[in-house]
Protein backbone atom coordinates (compact mmCIF):
# COMPACT_ATOMS: atom_id res chain seq x y z
CA UNK A 1 0.00 0.00 0.00
CA UNK A 2 1.24 3.49 -0.81
CA UNK A 3 2.55 5.28 2.25
CA UNK A 4 1.62 8.83 1.25
CA UNK A 5 -1.93 10.06 0.72
CA UNK A 6 -3.23 9.01 -2.65
CA UNK A 7 -6.02 9.60 -5.10
CA UNK A 8 -8.61 6.87 -4.61
CA UNK A 9 -10.24 6.11 -7.97
CA UNK A 10 -13.34 3.90 -7.98
CA UNK A 11 -15.07 2.22 -10.91
CA UNK A 12 -17.45 -0.73 -10.59
CA UNK A 13 -17.36 -1.80 -14.25
CA UNK A 14 -13.83 -2.92 -15.23
CA UNK A 15 -13.04 -3.44 -18.90
CA UNK A 16 -10.50 -5.05 -21.17
CA UNK A 17 -10.36 -2.67 -24.14
CA UNK A 18 -9.62 -3.99 -27.62
CA UNK A 19 -8.65 -1.10 -29.93
CA UNK A 20 -8.44 -1.78 -33.67
CA UNK A 21 -7.51 0.63 -36.48
CA UNK A 22 -8.76 0.16 -40.03
CA UNK A 23 -7.79 2.12 -43.16
CA UNK A 24 -11.51 2.11 -44.02
CA UNK A 25 -14.37 0.26 -42.38
CA UNK A 26 -16.71 -1.50 -44.78
CA UNK A 27 -20.02 -2.50 -43.13
CA UNK A 28 -21.06 -6.06 -43.92
CA UNK A 29 -17.58 -7.01 -45.11
CA UNK A 30 -14.54 -8.69 -43.56
CA UNK A 31 -12.38 -5.92 -42.08
CA UNK A 32 -8.79 -6.72 -41.13
CA UNK A 33 -6.68 -4.64 -38.80
CA UNK A 34 -2.88 -4.69 -38.71
CA UNK A 35 -2.79 -1.96 -36.06
CA UNK A 36 -4.39 -2.93 -32.76
CA UNK A 37 -3.79 -3.06 -29.02
CA UNK A 38 -5.37 -4.45 -25.84
CA UNK A 39 -5.39 -2.57 -22.53
CA UNK A 40 -6.86 -2.73 -19.07
CA UNK A 41 -9.52 -0.05 -19.17
CA UNK A 42 -12.89 1.15 -17.96
CA UNK A 43 -13.40 4.73 -16.87
CA UNK A 44 -11.70 4.22 -13.51
CA UNK A 45 -8.57 2.67 -14.99
CA UNK A 46 -8.39 5.46 -17.56
CA UNK A 47 -8.60 8.11 -14.83
CA UNK A 48 -6.05 6.29 -12.67
CA UNK A 49 -3.61 5.78 -15.55
CA UNK A 50 -3.76 9.49 -16.43
CA UNK A 51 -2.99 10.38 -12.82
CA UNK A 52 -0.09 7.92 -12.72
CA UNK A 53 1.31 9.38 -15.94
CA UNK A 54 1.00 12.79 -14.24
CA UNK A 55 3.17 11.38 -11.43
CA UNK A 56 0.46 11.26 -8.79
CA UNK A 57 0.03 8.37 -6.31
CA UNK A 58 -3.14 6.42 -7.04
CA UNK A 59 -5.07 3.38 -5.85
CA UNK A 60 -7.80 2.05 -8.11
CA UNK A 61 -10.65 0.14 -6.45
CA UNK A 62 -12.80 -2.28 -8.43
CA UNK A 63 -14.20 -5.81 -8.51
CA UNK A 64 -12.69 -8.61 -10.60
CA UNK A 65 -13.40 -12.21 -11.50
CA UNK A 66 -13.24 -14.80 -14.23
CA UNK A 67 -10.42 -16.25 -16.33
CA UNK A 68 -8.99 -12.90 -17.52
CA UNK A 69 -8.51 -11.43 -14.05
CA UNK A 70 -4.78 -12.13 -13.87
CA UNK A 71 -4.31 -10.73 -17.40
CA UNK A 72 -6.15 -7.55 -16.40
CA UNK A 73 -3.99 -7.17 -13.28
CA UNK A 74 -0.80 -7.81 -15.26
CA UNK A 75 -1.71 -5.03 -17.70
CA UNK A 76 -2.41 -2.69 -14.79
CA UNK A 77 0.91 -3.56 -13.18
CA UNK A 78 2.73 -2.87 -16.45
CA UNK A 79 1.17 0.61 -16.42
CA UNK A 80 2.23 1.25 -12.84
CA UNK A 81 -1.32 1.06 -11.50
CA UNK A 82 -1.95 -0.15 -7.96
CA UNK A 83 -5.27 -2.01 -7.98
CA UNK A 84 -7.21 -2.91 -4.86
CA UNK A 85 -9.88 -5.43 -5.83
CA UNK A 86 -12.48 -7.73 -4.39
CA UNK A 87 -13.73 -11.01 -5.82
CA UNK A 88 -16.91 -10.74 -7.92
CA UNK A 89 -16.95 -14.14 -9.69
CA UNK A 90 -18.02 -12.22 -12.82
CA UNK A 91 -15.86 -12.24 -15.96
CA UNK A 92 -14.38 -8.90 -16.97
CA UNK A 93 -16.22 -7.44 -19.94
CA UNK A 94 -14.43 -6.87 -23.24
CA UNK A 95 -15.21 -3.72 -25.24
CA UNK A 96 -13.93 -2.84 -28.70
CA UNK A 97 -13.05 0.45 -30.34
CA UNK A 98 -13.05 0.39 -34.15
CA UNK A 99 -11.18 3.36 -35.63
CA UNK A 100 -11.83 4.25 -39.27
CA UNK A 101 -8.88 6.35 -40.46
CA UNK A 102 -10.55 7.39 -43.73
CA UNK A 103 -13.60 8.79 -41.95
CA UNK A 104 -11.78 9.96 -38.82
CA UNK A 105 -14.26 8.14 -36.58
CA UNK A 106 -14.04 5.87 -33.55
CA UNK A 107 -16.93 3.45 -33.04
CA UNK A 108 -17.32 1.98 -29.57
CA UNK A 109 -18.81 -1.51 -29.15
CA UNK A 110 -19.73 -1.88 -25.48
CA UNK A 111 -20.35 -5.14 -23.65
CA UNK A 112 -22.41 -4.64 -20.52
CA UNK A 113 -20.81 -5.82 -17.30
CA UNK A 114 -21.92 -9.22 -16.06
CA UNK A 115 -23.74 -9.63 -12.76
CA UNK A 116 -21.49 -9.73 -9.71
CA UNK A 117 -22.05 -12.45 -7.14
CA UNK A 118 -23.92 -11.85 -3.88
CA UNK A 119 -21.65 -10.31 -1.29
CA UNK A 120 -19.57 -8.27 -3.75
CA UNK A 121 -21.21 -5.01 -2.71
CA UNK A 122 -20.43 -5.56 0.96
CA UNK A 123 -16.81 -6.40 0.17
CA UNK A 124 -16.43 -3.30 -2.02
CA UNK A 125 -17.90 -0.99 0.62
CA UNK A 126 -15.69 -2.47 3.33
CA UNK A 127 -12.58 -2.07 1.18
CA UNK A 128 -13.63 1.48 0.25
CA UNK A 129 -13.97 2.43 3.93
CA UNK A 130 -10.53 0.96 4.61
CA UNK A 131 -8.83 2.80 1.74
CA UNK A 132 -10.63 6.06 2.51
CA UNK A 133 -8.43 6.62 5.55
CA UNK A 134 -5.37 7.18 3.36
CA UNK A 135 -7.05 8.96 0.48
CA UNK A 136 -6.33 12.56 -0.39
CA UNK A 137 -9.39 12.72 -2.67
CA UNK A 138 -11.96 10.29 -4.06
CA UNK A 139 -12.90 9.99 -7.73
CA UNK A 140 -15.84 7.81 -8.78
CA UNK A 141 -16.40 7.22 -12.49
CA UNK A 142 -18.72 5.31 -14.76
CA UNK A 143 -21.61 2.94 -14.45
CA UNK A 144 -21.76 -0.05 -12.12
CA UNK A 145 -22.15 -3.68 -13.14
CA UNK A 146 -25.40 -5.53 -12.53
CA UNK A 147 -25.74 -6.94 -9.03
CA UNK A 148 -24.90 -3.75 -7.15
CA UNK A 149 -27.81 -2.05 -5.40
CA UNK A 150 -28.86 1.53 -6.25
CA UNK A 151 -27.43 2.67 -2.91
CA UNK A 152 -23.84 1.51 -3.53
CA UNK A 153 -22.37 4.71 -4.95
CA UNK A 154 -24.42 7.07 -2.73
CA UNK A 155 -23.11 5.10 0.27
CA UNK A 156 -19.57 5.76 -0.92
CA UNK A 157 -20.43 9.46 -1.26
CA UNK A 158 -21.77 9.47 2.30
CA UNK A 159 -18.64 7.80 3.66
CA UNK A 160 -16.38 10.23 1.79
CA UNK A 161 -18.35 13.20 3.16
CA UNK A 162 -18.14 11.85 6.71
CA UNK A 163 -14.39 11.41 6.32
CA UNK A 164 -14.01 14.95 4.97
CA UNK A 165 -12.54 13.79 1.66
CA UNK A 166 -13.17 15.86 -1.50
CA UNK A 167 -15.34 13.80 -3.85
CA UNK A 168 -15.25 14.07 -7.64
CA UNK A 169 -17.94 12.37 -9.71
CA UNK A 170 -18.17 11.38 -13.37
CA UNK A 171 -21.45 9.48 -13.13
CA UNK A 172 -25.03 10.03 -14.24
CA UNK A 173 -28.68 9.28 -13.56
CA UNK A 174 -29.84 7.89 -10.24
CA UNK A 175 -26.28 7.34 -9.03
CA UNK A 176 -25.50 11.05 -9.44
CA UNK A 177 -28.79 12.23 -7.95
CA UNK A 178 -28.30 9.95 -4.94
CA UNK A 179 -24.87 11.48 -4.27
CA UNK A 180 -25.91 15.16 -4.38
CA UNK A 181 -27.13 15.33 -0.75
CA UNK A 182 -23.56 14.48 0.30
CA UNK A 183 -22.24 17.63 -1.39
CA UNK A 184 -19.57 16.30 -3.76
CA UNK A 185 -16.75 18.72 -4.46
CA UNK A 186 -17.19 18.63 -8.23
CA UNK A 187 -19.26 16.81 -10.85
CA UNK A 188 -18.14 16.27 -14.45
CA UNK A 189 -20.81 14.83 -16.74
CA UNK A 190 -20.76 15.35 -20.46
CA UNK A 191 -23.71 17.22 -21.95
CA UNK A 192 -25.58 14.06 -22.94
CA UNK A 193 -25.22 12.61 -19.43
CA UNK A 194 -26.48 15.85 -17.88
CA UNK A 195 -29.48 15.83 -20.21
CA UNK A 196 -30.29 12.22 -19.31
CA UNK A 197 -29.93 12.97 -15.60
CA UNK A 198 -31.63 16.30 -15.24
CA UNK A 199 -34.23 16.46 -18.04
CA UNK A 200 -34.70 13.09 -19.76
CA UNK A 201 -38.12 14.17 -21.02
CA UNK A 202 -36.56 17.19 -22.77
CA UNK A 203 -33.32 15.55 -23.84
CA UNK A 204 -34.32 14.68 -27.40
CA UNK A 205 -35.81 18.09 -28.11
CA UNK A 206 -32.78 19.92 -26.73
CA UNK A 207 -30.39 17.59 -28.49
CA UNK A 208 -32.05 17.86 -31.89
CA UNK A 209 -32.68 21.61 -31.75
CA UNK A 210 -29.00 22.46 -31.86
CA UNK A 211 -29.89 25.78 -30.25
CA UNK A 212 -26.68 26.84 -28.50
CA UNK A 213 -28.45 29.51 -26.46
CA UNK A 214 -31.06 27.07 -25.21
CA UNK A 215 -28.43 24.49 -24.31
CA UNK A 216 -26.41 27.09 -22.44
CA UNK A 217 -29.48 28.18 -20.48
CA UNK A 218 -30.11 24.55 -19.56
CA UNK A 219 -26.52 24.13 -18.33
CA UNK A 220 -26.57 27.47 -16.49
CA UNK A 221 -29.74 26.50 -14.62
CA UNK A 222 -28.20 23.16 -13.64
CA UNK A 223 -24.97 24.84 -12.52
CA UNK A 224 -26.82 27.41 -10.42
CA UNK A 225 -28.99 24.76 -8.76
CA UNK A 226 -26.06 22.46 -7.98
CA UNK A 227 -24.01 25.32 -6.53
CA UNK A 228 -26.83 26.84 -4.49
CA UNK A 229 -28.58 23.70 -3.30
CA UNK A 230 -25.76 21.17 -3.08
CA UNK A 231 -22.58 23.27 -2.80
CA UNK A 232 -20.93 21.45 -5.66
CA UNK A 233 -19.15 22.58 -8.82
CA UNK A 234 -20.60 21.43 -12.14
CA UNK A 235 -18.37 21.12 -15.20
CA UNK A 236 -19.96 19.99 -18.47
CA UNK A 237 -17.78 18.64 -21.27
CA UNK A 238 -19.02 18.65 -24.87
CA UNK A 239 -16.43 16.84 -26.95
CA UNK A 240 -14.60 19.32 -29.17
CA UNK A 241 -16.96 22.17 -28.24
CA UNK A 242 -16.11 24.55 -25.34
CA UNK A 243 -16.43 23.15 -21.83
CA UNK A 244 -19.04 24.93 -19.69
CA UNK A 245 -18.78 25.64 -15.96
CA UNK A 246 -20.07 28.08 -13.36
CA UNK A 247 -17.71 30.54 -11.73
CA UNK A 248 -18.03 34.11 -10.51
CA UNK A 249 -21.81 33.94 -10.51
CA UNK A 250 -22.15 33.21 -14.21
CA UNK A 251 -21.68 30.54 -16.86
CA UNK A 252 -18.11 30.40 -18.16
CA UNK A 253 -16.57 28.50 -21.03
CA UNK A 254 -13.14 27.10 -21.78
CA UNK A 255 -12.31 26.23 -25.41
CA UNK A 256 -10.86 22.79 -26.01
CA UNK A 257 -7.42 22.43 -27.52
CA UNK A 258 -7.44 21.71 -31.26
CA UNK A 259 -5.73 18.36 -31.83
CA UNK A 260 -5.42 15.78 -34.56
CA UNK A 261 -7.53 13.14 -32.83
CA UNK A 262 -6.76 9.47 -33.31
CA UNK A 263 -8.76 7.85 -30.50
CA UNK A 264 -11.06 10.00 -28.32
CA UNK A 265 -11.95 7.09 -26.01
CA UNK A 266 -10.78 8.01 -22.52
CA UNK A 267 -10.50 11.75 -23.17
CA UNK A 268 -13.32 12.49 -20.72
CA UNK A 269 -11.51 10.35 -18.16
CA UNK A 270 -8.25 12.21 -18.73
CA UNK A 271 -10.23 15.44 -18.27
CA UNK A 272 -11.60 14.10 -14.98
CA UNK A 273 -8.08 13.36 -13.76
CA UNK A 274 -6.86 16.85 -14.58
CA UNK A 275 -9.89 18.53 -13.02
CA UNK A 276 -9.59 16.64 -9.73
CA UNK A 277 -5.82 16.96 -9.59
CA UNK A 278 -5.75 20.75 -9.94
CA UNK A 279 -8.70 21.40 -7.61
CA UNK A 280 -7.36 19.05 -4.94
CA UNK A 281 -3.96 20.70 -5.11
CA UNK A 282 -5.29 24.24 -4.66
CA UNK A 283 -5.92 25.51 -8.18
CA UNK A 284 -8.96 27.46 -9.34
CA UNK A 285 -11.85 25.92 -11.22
CA UNK A 286 -10.81 27.73 -14.42
CA UNK A 287 -7.28 26.34 -14.06
CA UNK A 288 -8.67 22.85 -13.42
CA UNK A 289 -10.90 22.99 -16.51
CA UNK A 290 -7.96 24.17 -18.62
CA UNK A 291 -5.84 21.26 -17.38
CA UNK A 292 -8.68 18.84 -18.00
CA UNK A 293 -8.98 20.08 -21.56
CA UNK A 294 -5.23 19.79 -22.05
CA UNK A 295 -5.07 16.20 -20.82
CA UNK A 296 -8.19 15.23 -22.76
CA UNK A 297 -6.54 16.54 -25.92
CA UNK A 298 -3.33 14.62 -25.25
CA UNK A 299 -5.34 11.44 -24.80
CA UNK A 300 -7.21 11.93 -28.08
CA UNK A 301 -3.92 12.07 -30.00
CA UNK A 302 -2.93 8.57 -28.81
CA UNK A 303 -4.21 5.12 -29.65
CA UNK A 304 -4.06 3.93 -26.04
CA UNK A 305 -7.23 4.91 -24.13
CA UNK A 306 -6.81 6.83 -20.89
CA UNK A 307 -3.20 7.80 -21.58
CA UNK A 308 -1.39 11.10 -22.04
CA UNK A 309 1.89 9.62 -23.18
CA UNK A 310 3.73 9.98 -19.89
CA UNK A 311 6.13 7.37 -18.64
CA UNK A 312 6.40 8.71 -15.12
CA UNK A 313 5.34 6.80 -12.03
CA UNK A 314 4.76 8.34 -8.61
CA UNK A 315 8.05 9.04 -6.89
Amino acid sequence: MLQDSFYLVVCLNPTIQNTMVFPKLAPGEVNRSAECRVDASGKGVNVARTLVESRRPVVHLTQLGGPTRDWFLAMCQADGLEVSWVESASPIRICTTAIDRSAGTATELVQEGQTVEAGTEGRILARFAELLRGARAVLISGTKAAGFSPSTIPQMARLAAQAGKPLFLDIKGADLLGCLPHRPYAIKPNLEELLQTRAPEKAEALRSSGDEGELRRFVAEACFEYVERHGTRLVVTRGARPTLFWEGGRLQEQPTNPVEALNPIGSGDAFMAGLAMILTEGGSLAEAVAEGNRLGGLNAELLKPGSIGGEGKPS
